[in-house]
């Protein structure tokens, strides 16, 4: 793997060093405490019984004999409400979801009875000897046909299977006349699991001395987790903790309230005990995380040179059986209307997205959220334009793109791009992978028979955006100012305190490096604490790649007002003025004095000797709390240009990825290691929906894939060597001029991917719309393509 990072960085010893993360320590030894490591005294295991069935009623549900205090049904769970997520945006329709399944299932793994035993095995064996009753109905399995008017209603008095229909309408009509071209496409996305290395995972007791309920729960939002479970069991939020210790990756599939979180509390208030669940894989697989289905069929209108004038998309996401806390069904339709453009400056748009309910599981925010699938229907949409005018892609993209001189430049859904350079970034990708390069290779076959294709993809990531954005979705979550607390402690160290969650991002890294660039206190120095409501200010959690933006723009801020107080102390010790001292490299210092004092003096002075402070000293003393949003919250535009070298064996069906290249720009990296790391994790993922993971469903609801000999993952042998070229715009917005990168590398390879097979493919006149690209998928593009020309020929 290779990096060009900015040689500045080198010498930084805060924001922009490439330091080795504070927390792999522990992870690289096996130290790290997650939910599956923590053990308590008369603790009760759970297993879950799930619906084997995809769509009925259930009629009735048979306990084993004398098992009425180890299995429990809806009935059971008596003063707690299903799990609501609505939308304010008009015409949403809502759904709530119940804990434990009450008169009917609506998709295959949905939760009817937890079973209570000393350990797990013996709960299944429970949940084994339960009898369910169900009258099945017909399912609802595919997104398209969930909209026929004939198909069956996953809820009844909706009158239809639809969450949420969003139309940005434009006014298409002239150019329709006088375009010179018109693509016509239809591409598809399948449905996904998450696979985070650790799955999901509860524990939960109640604290008879307090008087509270104390939940232990692998999730990237333990604050929205705790209103949640407020809402859900009908406590206050005092009386409620929530702890994500060591959390073993999360991509959005450990973003929402899980009703397993609600059933496991509320189990543990009814014992009094321990109660711990924690999830196979199989559930993982099953039940649980789906994420990415997405439909499209896009009309594009060119000028004779390629140039994109207008486009006309109907997109359909499959948002499974019920809205999903606390980001609700609309998440990714909503998102599909407004950011399909891309970096692209045009005339004219218009975008139907339809929310479609089947019965599958909810569907996730996962990495990249709707921005993978709208990546890749947009690029490919432009490179069809590209081969309609016989011109290289890379080239007419150049002439769509938004130019550097019109940043900051609102787009034509209203989108705000910060800053950036989009032509600059094209121009070094396609410099990077050698375009002339692979063309003058395709001049001559392969000695083995394969075809060689490049292609490309570029877009931008909207992250980090608030209030300003998401106080008209409605939804139960709405960001705000991100608070953070820092603390000096006696010793001179410093404690800092946020309520984001780190599950794999290092922040317990990079957020103590902005208190170095801040104070100059070295990062060993720095205790980052997070995950735990008791201990930290509110937050609406960790997603939208918005901790570092957010969260470090509120540690910057409490830091620099710590800082005045440190200064204050520190030149009453050295007896200088306050004006004239510096805080730098974990001392105070002053050019009238040729003493120094460092921070361990004034947090000693202020906790131990504080007959030595001076009279004006700050009586919050060396505690600070700071909230922070960006002076312009609608967000900040990270933008990447993926481009890729493939080889394609038209006999097998099978693709090889020889060459990957990104440039990539998330403005000034807090620290470029980091950043790395996030993208190649993100390219791995991306791979993955390119050419290997799918989730089928047959027409009766039943998941295909049920382990992970079925669920294929990219694994090492799978994932090529990285090329990454930094580019660094800083945004103006923002503390640092940083922005969100930590989705970028998933959204960018299946467009990239598969635009360079169909180029491979060019000479067969075939082409892929659809990923995976498995081998049957691409042979039975090859076949169609020889029948057309066979019928052509006759």
């Amino acid at each position: 793997m290779q990096s060009k990072n900015d040689d500045n960085a080198s010498v930084s010893r805060g924001v922009g060093a490439s330091k080795v993360r504070k927390e792999d320590d522990r992870y690289m030894r096996g130290l790290g405490d997650y939910v599956g490591d923590m053990k308590m005294p008369g603790m009760l295991e759970v297993a879950f019984l799930r619906s084997p069935v995809a769509h009925g009623y259930l009629k009735h549900v048979t306990k084993p004999t004398d098992a009425d205090q180890s299995v429990f049904v809806a009935e059971d769970l008596v003063g707690v409400k299903g799990i609501l997520a609505n939308s304010a945006l008009p015409g949403f329709k809502s759904s709530e979801q119940p804990i434990l399944a009450k008169e009917k299932v609506r998709y295959v793994g949905e939760l009817v009875a937890a079973c209570i035993a000393p350990d797990r095995a013996r709960a299944e064996d429970l949940a084994d000897n339960v009898e369910l009753d169900i009258e099945n109905l017909a399912a609802v399995s595919d997104m398209l046909g969930a909209l026929d008017e004939e198909a069956p209603l996953v809820h009844e008095h909706w009158g239809d299977n639809v969450f949420q229909h969003t139309l940005v309408d434009g006014d298409l009509e002239s150019i329709r006349s006088n375009a010179a071209i018109k693509i016509e496409r239809e591409y598809r996305t399948a449905r996904q699991c998450m696979s985070p290395m650790e799955g999901r995972g509860v524990l939960a007791f109640w604290d008879s001395r307090l008087e509270q309920l104390q939940v232990y729960t692998s999730t990237q939002m333990p604050h929205i987790v705790r209103t949640g479970l407020s809402e859900c069991l009908g406590l206050d939020h005092e009386q409620i903790r929530v702890v994500a210790p060591d959390v073993g990756g999360g991509f959005g599939y450990k973003g929402i309230l899980l009703p397993e979180e609600v059933c496991v509390a509320w189990l543990a208030m009814h014992f009094k005990r321990p109660v711990r669940w924690l999830e196979d894989r199989r559930e993982q697989l099953t039940a649980n995380a789906n994420c990415r289905e997405h439909y499209y069929r896009v009309t594009a209108y060119g000028d004779e040179t390629g140039r994109l004038l207008a486009l006309d998309t109907d997109a359909v996401v499959d948002a499974g059986a019920y809205s999903s806390y606390p980001f609700s069904a609309c998440l990714e339709g909503a998102q599909v209307a407004s950011i399909l453009p891309g970096p692209y400056d045009f005339q004219a748009y218009r975008c139907s997205t339809v929310s479609a309910s089947t019965n599958k599981p909810p569907i996730l925010p996962y990495r990249g959220v709707a921005r993978t699938g709208v990546c890749f229907a947009m690029e490919l949409t432009m490179d069809a334009l590209a081969r309609a005018v016989g011109r290289e892609p890379s080239d007419v993209r150049l002439d769509c793109l938004v130019k550097p001189e019109n940043m900051p430049f609102d787009n034509i859904t209203g989108k705000h791009f910060d800053s950036g350079d989009y032509p600059d970034c094209l121009r070094r990708a396609v410099e990077a992978i050698d375009l002339k390069a692979v063309r003058q290779r395709q001049e001559t076959p392969e000695a083995d028979g394969r075809l060689i294709g490049v292609g490309m993809s570029i877009f931008c990531e909207q992250s980090a955006h608030g209030t300003s954005v998401y106080a008209g979705w409605g939804i139960p979550m709405v960001p705000g100012h991100e608070q953070a607390e820092v603390r000096l402690t006696p010793d001179g160290s410093l404690e800092i305190r946020v309520g984001i969650h780190s599950h794999g991002q290092g922040l317990e890294t990079t957020l103590a490096q902005v208190a170095e660039e801040v104070l100059g206190i070295d990062t060993d120095r720095v205790r980052v604490v997070h995950g735990d409501t008791a201990l930290t200010p509110y937050s609406t959690g960790t997603w939208g790649s918005r901790c570092m933006v957010m969260a470090g723009g509120a540690v910057a801020r409490a830091c620099t007002s710590l800082s005045a107080r440190v200064a204050t102390i520190g030149a009453h010790l050295l007896e200088v003025p306050v004006e004239s001292v510096v805080v730098a490299d974990g001392t105070v210092s002053s050019p009238q004095s040729v003493k120094t004092v460092t921070l361990q003096d004034v947090a000693r002075t202020w906790y131990l000797k504080p007959q030595l402070l001076p009279e004006n000293v700050d009586a919050g003393g060396l505690e600070v709390t700071a909230g922070y949003k960006p002076e312009r919250d609608s967000g900040t535009f990270s933008y990447a240009c993926h481009a890729v070298v493939v080889a394609v064996d038209p006999e097998l069906g099978t693709t090889e990825i020889l060459d990957y290249a990104i440039v990539e720009d998330g403005g000034v990296l807090v620290n470029p290691m980091i950043v790395d790391g996030q993208v190649y994790g993100g390219v791995a993922q991306g791979i993955g929906s390119a050419l290997y993971e799918e989730m089928p469903f047959d027409k009766n609801g039943q998941p295909l894939a049920s382990t992970l000999a079925d669920y294929l993952l990219p694994g090492a042998t799978e994932v090529p060597e990285i090329a990454i070229d930094h580019m660094e715009t800083p945004s103006p917005y923002t503390e640092f001029g940083q922005k969100g990168i930590g989705e970028s590398g998933a959204i960018g390879p299946p467009a990239a991917i598969v635009n360079a097979i169909n180029d491979a493919l060019r000479p067969l006149n075939a082409e892929i719309s659809e990923v995976p690209v498995t081998p049957q998928r691409m042979l039975g593009a090859i076949l169609k393509a020889q029948l057309a020309k066979s019928e052509e020929a006759a």
